[in-house]
């Protein structure tokens, strides 16, 4: 069996992201691993809420990039009893690409990702799909939104 020593595990911020982040950060606990966090802000975000678009005198790359740092470290403070060593990055582009250029040029060992970002159902969502195709090193895919989906069930028991 292949030794992980550096696992990439990347979160679009959604609920079911974040269980994907725990799960990578039991698998670099049991390995011994690196965790390193990755956050890809896709292009320029057209539907978003009020709050989520910057003042007037911010420009919006610096606003997203802070944002999501922000909420990087926010998601490592959560993962910082699970694992002892962690990175974050923040980037830019098209997520499936970018994953899979920053895992060859950082030799991750394995990446861990979600079914699907954003509550999408059916299929494997279309950057899973193309991170699995095109990287070079072990992928695993969490089932997401299980979690979500026991709590549900448990509410209807009561």
């Amino acid at each position: 069996m292949q030794r992980y020593e550096r696992i990439l595990v990347c979160t679009d911020f959604s609920d079911p992201s974040l269980e994907v982040a725990h799960r990578g950060a039991e698998l670099a606990g049991q390995y011994k691993a690196a965790l390193i966090l990755l956050h890809v802000i896709e292009h320029f975000p057209e539907d978003l809420p009020a709050g989520g678009i910057p003042p007037e005198n911010v420009d919006p790359a610096t606003y997203y990039r802070d944002r999501a740092t922000r909420q990087m470290a926010d998601i490592a403070i959560k993962l910082s009893h699970e694992n002892r060593a962690q990175e974050i990055v923040v980037s830019t582009g098209s997520a499936k690409s970018e994953i899979v250029r920053f895992a060859e040029q950082a030799r991750i060992d394995l990446i861990v990702l979600g079914s699907h970002g954003h509550g999408f159902v059916g299929t494997l969502g279309s950057t899973t799909m193309g991170v699995v195709h095109d990287a070079l090193c072990d992928t695993i895919v969490i089932r997401t939104g299980t979690l979500t989906r026991l709590k549900r069930i448990a509410k209807q028991a009561v």
